[in-house]
């Protein structure tokens, strides 16, 4: 496949540098991506840049991802209005090791083949360098002027900047253009990729390298991914949305996708899978036809947690959405596992009692009533019980003599009882003594 062919099509080319494409149809050529391992997780945010990577290795190239354990200690000043804290090395390099394990869900770093990914650390070489062998060896081949040129410098020093630049951001650039010409030298590495943002820092590359070496190389840059609303596209009210399970959970993740909205749903098709143009283009056409069934957003939020996470916790976060909106069976309740629980149920008020209480059963009035206080009274989960509104565990509770003991715990831990349609509470058993129990209300789900 041509790779910049497939960039235009899916929106994801915004620059390129003249040259790149007859360079990339000549042979096979080595290619690079930057990332700061500044958390110990990607985000979704990071995705776009992944996707180049991705799609670059599928068109027979071979991709390097550029850990930036250097570059994270200094703080990237593109597209920031402040300067970001700097971190130690210990910390980066416990970063870097997590990133190695999530980016081979994307990149096939295995193979052997010519076109087989590599990852690399800019620690490893900038670390060698004296402050004086630096200025000597890279600053002098740079003037002042063409740096203050770039736009992410413009900004930080413009009349409406809040505040300066540090001379170590401003010497970022620097950083990240020996970065290339590194890669570049040893590894013959002729293109660098990344977001738009990143064009000046790219172009320094390929200038140093021009300068110091006489090589020719080259730059390609992605648009920056936005939300159709205006908001930043990856950032809920919560915070960003990780790739890491311990971060941000399979399910929400899953629901993240399932609930972008119909415009940005054709444009994140495109950048966020391996759909080919034919699939996507009869998707569009279906989901136009019938918008109410959300078809795009479904085929989206698969394709996409599947490669993050797996086919398994895929149809997980499916069952689990069955479960929310009232499709679900008790034993599909049962198979959740505690974390993806508590993520359909976030914000569902919480009671606890005292396991000891629950050992040898409970009759449902004295626990929904006197034990947790879910309700004001007995009468009213009986009222409850006769009208057929009260459910536990998906499965409705139709005897007043109906006894709770272990054996119904979700998880060993959790009831999940349903007024109604839409009202849900949780009680949760506590290994406490049974005078510390209470109940918290943390929130509702109507």
């Amino acid at each position: 496949m041509n790779f910049v062919e497939e960039l235009r099509w899916r929106g994801m080319l915004h620059n390129i540098m003249p040259g790149t494409e007859e360079q990339l149809n000549k042979e096979i050529t080595t290619a690079y991506v930057g990332i700061d391992p500044t958390a110990p997780s990607l985000h979704i945010g990071h995705l776009t840049s992944v996707m180049l990577l991705k799609h670059f290795q599928r068109a027979g190239h071979k991709p390097i991802v550029l850990l930036g354990g250097a570059t994270g200690m200094i703080g990237d000043p593109s597209g920031k209005s402040k300067e970001r804290n700097l971190m130690d090395e210990q910390a980066l390099r416990y970063n870097e090791a997590a990133l190695k394990k999530q980016l081979s869900n994307f990149l096939d770093f295995h193979s052997g083949d010519a076109h087989a990914a590599e990852m690399v650390n800019n620690y490893d070489w900038i670390k060698n360098y004296s402050f004086l062998e630096f200025i000597r060896d890279i600053g002098k081949h740079v003037t002042v002027n063409y740096m203050m040129s770039k736009d992410s410098v413009k900004k930080r020093l413009g009349e409406d900047a809040v505040q300066g630049m540090s001379f170590t951001e401003f010497t970022y650039q620097l950083v990240q253009a020996t970065d290339f010409y590194h890669l570049f030298r040893d590894k013959n590495c002729k293109l660098q990729m990344g977001g738009s943002d990143q064009w000046g820092n790219i172009t320094t590359g390929t200038e140093l390298i021009r300068r110091k070496l006489g090589g020719e190389a080259y730059a390609l840059t992605c648009p920056l991914v936005t939300k159709a609303d205006g908001g930043k596209f990856g950032k809920t009210e919560e915070g960003n949305i990780w790739l890491d399970p311990a971060y941000t959970s399979p399910y929400k993740f899953y629901q993240f996708w399932l609930n972008v909205s119909d415009e940005d749903a054709e444009k994140h098709i495109r950048i966020f899978t391996t759909l080919s143009r034919e699939e996507i283009d009869e998707l569009i056409q279906a989901h136009r036809a019938e918008p109410h069934r959300r078809i795009l957003q479904q085929k989206l939020a698969e394709e996409v947690t599947v490669m993050v996470h797996s086919r398994e916790e895929y149809n997980k976060s499916v069952a689990a959405s069955k479960i929310l909106f009232g499709k679900s069976t008790r034993q599909e309740l049962q198979a959740l596992d505690e974390q993806t629980f508590l993520s359909v149920f976030e914000g569902v008020p919480v009671h606890e009692i005292a396991r000891g209480k629950m050992k040898e059963g409970i009759g449902v009035q004295q626990l929904l009533a006197e034990e947790t206080g879910i309700f004001g009274s007995k009468g009213e989960v009986k009222r409850l019980i006769k009208g057929g509104g009260l459910n536990i565990n998906k499965g409705k509770v139709q005897s007043l003599e109906t006894t709770i003991d272990p054996e119904w715990l979700l998880n060993d831990k959790y009831l999940l009882v349903q007024k109604g349609k839409k009202n849900y509470f949780i009680v949760k058993v506590s290994e406490k003594e049974e005078e510390e129990v209470g109940s918290e209300e943390v929130g509702s789900r109507e």
